[in-house]
């Protein structure tokens, strides 16, 4: 199986110190080395541009391979995404004006032509035990329930894994 990783589930990750959290660190680069952890060119310029921690930072820059360009059925898949109004909320205002990175629908589009799962922290809430996306929300886990891909979070990817720890 695929996994392909938004922003935020990287961001996450800082918080398994590789020098403690060794095997979740191991484990990753094993999924990396056999091409099952992917994530998108545009998810590595949000990293360059967000406050993470230097040892993720440098993780992502030995492994810029991961960070893919998209293909051209991705970019049309993105313009897909677009059609739908409520969807266009994925970009917000400030990232509009600013011009900065906007890497959550190529997320969706680069999971949708590997036939992967999106690894998200973004617009879930706790529903009893099970997470569940924020209702009406321009969120990657409403994008991905509407097109049928799917998306787990941080956790969920690790369970997916069989990883304890």
């Amino acid at each position: 199986m695929i996994y392909v990783f938004d922003t935020s589930s990287i961001r996450a990750l800082q918080h398994f110190y590789p020098r403690v959290f060794k095997k979740i660190w191991s484990d990753i680069d094993s999924l990396v080395q056999t091409g099952n952890l992917i994530s998108t060119r545009e998810v590595f310029n949000e990293l360059e541009r967000q406050a993470i921690s230097d040892e993720v930072l440098n993780w992502a820059k030995r492994h810029k391979t991961i960070f893919t360009t998209p293909a051209s059925s991705e970019l049309q898949f993105v313009a897909e995404i677009f059609r739908i109004r409520h969807f266009q909320g994925l970009i917000g205002a400030q990232q509009r004006l600013k011009g900065t990175p906007v890497a959550d629908p190529f997320v969706i589009a680069c999971a949708r032509a590997k036939g992967g799962t999106v690894v998200t922290e973004e617009g879930w809430f706790r529903l009893s035990q099970a997470l569940a996306p924020k209702p009406n929300a321009a969120k990657i886990p409403n994008v991905c329930q509407h097109f049928k891909i799917p998306c787990v979070d941080l956790e969920g990817f690790m369970h997916q894994q069989g990883w304890t720890f």
